[in-house]
């Protein structure tokens, strides 16, 4: 049975073509006591550039999802994680790479959000109203919906 993945910009050519590696990335989505989540832009220079995500970033050599998100949580955003709740995996298919996101709840941190990379932050609910929002945003917002019981859209 062949994993359900979620093509990005379809209409644009694959990088790599049909066998390109997957790239694994573990993704931290912070939840507020408030049951706000944060979101952050991606930075400038990068591919969808001030896009809006939940922040993470690329499995190093020899890392767990956890350790790779400890790593870039600190490096990007300045905090340090409390325990980390490893909740849903989705395959997503951009022009630029093949990525497998990792997604893991967080609920507890220390530090100060310092925004490392030059992107900017926000704390969202439902429906948020940062735009745009990255492709492999976008069902994250639709688990939210579903766990909350909110019925309308979910994102601009």
């Amino acid at each position: 049975m062949t994993a359900k993945v979620l093509v990005a910009d379809g209409s644009r050519p694959r990088e790599g073509g049909a066998d390109r590696a997957v790239v694994d990335v573990a993704v931290g989505v912070l939840i507020r006591a408030d049951g706000q989540f944060l979101l952050t832009s991606r930075p400038p220079g990068k591919v969808y550039e001030g896009y809006w995500e939940f922040p993470g970033g690329k499995l190093e050599a020899g890392e767990t999802v956890e350790q790779a998100l400890r790593r870039e949580l600190h490096e990007e955003i300045g905090i340090i994680i409390g325990a980390v709740q490893p909740w849903r995996v989705e395959m997503v298919d951009y022009p630029h790479a093949l990525v497998r996101l990792n997604f893991c709840q967080v609920w507890a941190w220390t530090g100060e959000l310092h925004m490392k990379e030059g992107q900017r932050f926000a704390w969202q609910g439902l429906p948020v109203q940062v735009q745009p929002v990255l492709p492999g945003t976008v069902p994250v917002l639709g688990w939210f919906a579903q766990e909350r019981g909110f019925s309308g859209p979910t994102h601009g």
